[in-house]
């Protein structure tokens, strides 16, 4: 369960059934398009796609490397002694082994910014989020995903996203923004 869901969870308990029988107003917020409209969410959707492609880019530079090395293993067969080949196909399987595993971990490394970014935009938007709603009269705020139909006056994702933005920003200067 994500931070913000979470969040929408503590909102709704705290609402209590006596305040939501008597008001009763939802208030939904499309927690996706929140994100990714928001200036933080823009900052760190851009850096997550340069880091993507930088690591692609990474990723070919090393294959054709890895390519011609193993052809130039391969043209050397014929000319080595057949354990002396063994023993170089073997450093060199390892050696892909190696680099395999360094580059899965920067791709679970950029998911992991990802993630945490996406919980430190949910903290930092549960304050905002919380006044939008006291302020709205609504009693309950749900995530639009959840909902199975909502008139568009209930969905307060644009507010949220000016709001949010006027009180975080992107968050790119922020001493407790996440790692890159």
């Amino acid at each position: 369960m994500s931070r913000l869901a979470l969040l929408l969870a503590v909102l709704l308990s705290l609402a209590g059934p006596a305040s939501a029988q008597q008001d009763g107003a939802i208030a939904v917020v499309d927690q996706e398009r929140m994100f990714s409209q928001s200036a933080f969410g823009q900052r760190v959707l851009a850096e997550i796609d340069r880091r993507g492609e930088d690591l692609a880019t990474e990723n070919r530079r090393i294959e054709a490397e890895l390519i011609a090395e193993e052809r130039a293993l391969t043209d050397l067969r014929p000319s080595l002694d057949p354990a002396e080949f063994r023993q170089r196909a073997q450093a060199f399987d390892e050696k892909v082994r190696g680099i395999r595993a360094e580059q899965d971990a920067k791709a679970r490394a950029l998911a992991g910014y990802q993630e945490t970014a996406r919980q430190d935009f949910a903290a930092r938007a549960a304050p905002v989020l919380s006044d939008l709603l006291e302020e709205s009269a609504a009693t309950i705020l749900l995530d639009r995903r959840v909902v199975l139909a909502v008139e568009d006056a209930a969905d307060i994702t644009g507010e949220a996203v000016e709001r949010i933005d006027a009180a975080i920003g992107d968050g790119a200067g922020d001493g407790d923004a996440p790692e890159r």
